[in-house]
């Protein structure tokens, strides 16, 4: 797949040709459906929890006498039906964790980017690069590259030019920047447009194909 490259200023600078392997994929949704399930449940914490009637203080002594007052027989005031008291059948500390071979993980991922870029949604830059932290700098730069979409930028490395682009992203709502290692079906999805340098294709290709 043959697609333009802009510079941050929109542009076009050049053609590059995209890894079929990776953007020409057969689109399988059950297999992005379970990845994205997968990733959704291990980032459960899983660290609800209520007391039962155990755990609750209190309620040590027999409320009343078993016999000879007229009223139900009651063990303690911690009991379910008093209030205050413990609970019963409700959530307890648990592991939500899915697992999922990887190369099913990698096909999905392949099959997501497959799906993003058939409807136009890679867009190829020469360079993320921004001279100094700024919000309206990077608004415009995205302005003219994806327009009103979402977009989720992808970085190769933590450097200082990575600290600039990250610090003029975290005030625009409706864009993220990632490292390109950790790209996940989760951030496919929830963006419509995938703006990647040219530098990313080569981690994509590194573990990918």
């Amino acid at each position: 797949m043959n697609v333009d490259v802009y510079n941050m200023q929109g542009e076009k600078v050049k053609n590059v040709d995209l890894p079929a392997e990776i953007f020409e994929a057969p689109i399988n949704v059950d297999l992005m459906h379970q990845a994205y399930i997968q990733q959704m449940a291990n980032a459960r914490l899983g660290t609800h929890k209520t007391k039962t009637r155990a755990e609750v203080s209190g309620g040590g002594r027999k409320p009343w006498r078993q016999k000879g007052t007229g009223r139900a027989r009651q063990g303690s005031t911690r009991a379910p039906q008093w209030k205050g008291g413990g609970r019963v059948h409700t959530p307890r500390p648990r592991k939500y964790t899915q697992h999922m071979p990887l190369k099913m993980r990698r096909a999905a991922l392949r099959s997501a980017l497959s799906a993003k870029a058939a409807e136009a949604g890679v867009v190829v830059v020469d360079e993320l690069f921004l001279s100094e932290p700024k919000t309206r700098l990077m608004a415009q730069s995205l302005g003219l590259l994806v327009g009103t979409a979402s977009a989720l930028l992808l970085v190769t490395e933590k450097d200082a030019n990575y600290e600039v682009i990250t610090r003029s992203t975290n005030n625009i709502p409706d864009a993220k920047v990632l490292m390109a290692n950790y790209l996940n079906i989760r951030d496919i999805l929830g963006y419509d447009k995938l703006v990647m340098p040219l530098k990313a294709l080569d981690v994509l290709k590194a573990y990918l194909i």
